[in-house]
């Protein structure tokens, strides 16, 4: 049965971190390409980071660079995203994807559940 299950979240003062896990069963995460999404209350969904696969190049929101990390552990069949320096305006539920090329069959996509992160003192 595949999973992709979301973990990490929490409360946590500004300036904190947290790292967020999308931990992957059911499937080999080394092949697809990975992008951690974020929705606030009202707000629309945003891209935060991604990795792509093969390969592993990197991209980040301009909200975000410098302060978060993706990455992604093969042998834990697990991806993550590091987050320091947080922001209040952080705060939102927070979800990977993984996305893997099908050729001419197309894509095929898992997408964890969330996981909630808020920042506040």
């Amino acid at each position: 049965q595949v999973h992709l299950v979301d973990s990490g979240g929490g409360l946590v003062q500004p300036g904190g971190s947290l790292r967020l896990s999308c931990a992957a069963s059911g499937f080999t995460l080394s092949a697809y390409a990975i992008t951690w999404y974020r929705q606030a209350p009202g707000k629309e969904r945003e891209m935060v980071a991604s990795i792509t696969s093969p390969g592993g190049s990197t991209n980040y929101a301009d909200s975000v660079k410098g302060r978060f990390t993706i990455s992604k552990d093969n042998f834990k069949n697990t991806a993550y995203l590091q987050m320091n320096s947080l922001k209040p305006e952080d705060t939102a539920v927070y979800y990977c994807s993984a996305r893997t090329s099908l050729g001419t069959m197309g894509s095929r996509t898992y997408r964890g559940q969330g996981t909630q992160v808020t920042v506040s003192s």
